[in-house]
């Protein structure tokens, strides 16, 4: 696979559990951090009550994200609980090009699709104080059945497991301004800028 130049930027992945509060964390490094690209991701999920299309994810429908995949419009994609995500690659590659740091916020197969195209992309993934908390912190944001929330939940375990032998960086997030904090220093310290 060749890998995609990216000398202008660099890329950040950043991932973790359902509920971890990675949005959060992502929506406010974009405001912290200077020549920063935070990337939004194609979904077929349905739109929650509070998310806006174009902030949140482009929703999209499965043919929409079909023809984006088959055009090769996207650097990475996975389907999670029955839904696509992916990555859409014009925009990554402008922000790049223009000396961005681009930031991704997706689950650890799409970051492993990172990690082939960019050697040198940073990989953060997001861990919770405790089990516990996610479970209060998924049940806080009403954005799914009690069904799916378990299986959210269930897979987080999976996810913990695979980012200790993929990532560079672990960071807890028990204090939001915290993690906001520990990851801009991570890119700062561990990107071209």
């Amino acid at each position: 696979m060749d890998k995609e130049k990216n000398s202008a930027g660099s890329v950040v992945v950043i991932s973790g559990p359902s509920g971890v509060g990675k949005s959060s964390i992502c929506q406010q490094l974009a405001a912290k951090l200077t020549d920063c690209y935070l990337s939004v991701s194609f979904t077929t999920r349905p739109k929650g009550t509070n998310e806006i299309n174009g902030r949140d994810y482009w929703f999209v429908s499965k043919q929409e994200f079909a023809r984006q995949l088959e055009a090769g419009g996207l650097l990475e994609y996975a389907e999670v609980f029955d839904n696509l995500y992916g990555t859409p690659k014009a925009a990554v590659e402008q922000a790049l090009k223009a000396g961005k740091t681009v930031i991704l916020e997706i689950d650890v197969e799409g970051a492993k699709q990172i990690k082939a195209k960019y050697a040198d992309a940073e990989l953060i993934f997001i861990l919770p104080p405790s089990q516990k908390e996610l479970w209060q912190r998924m049940s806080l944001r009403a954005r799914e059945d009690a069904e799916s929330a378990e299986k959210r939940l269930d897979n987080a375990d999976d996810e913990i497991a695979g980012a200790w032998q993929y990532y560079d960086h672990m960071v807890i997030n028990d204090d939001l301004h915290h993690a906001v904090d520990e990851v801009a220093q991570i890119i700062a310290t561990n990107t071209r800028r």
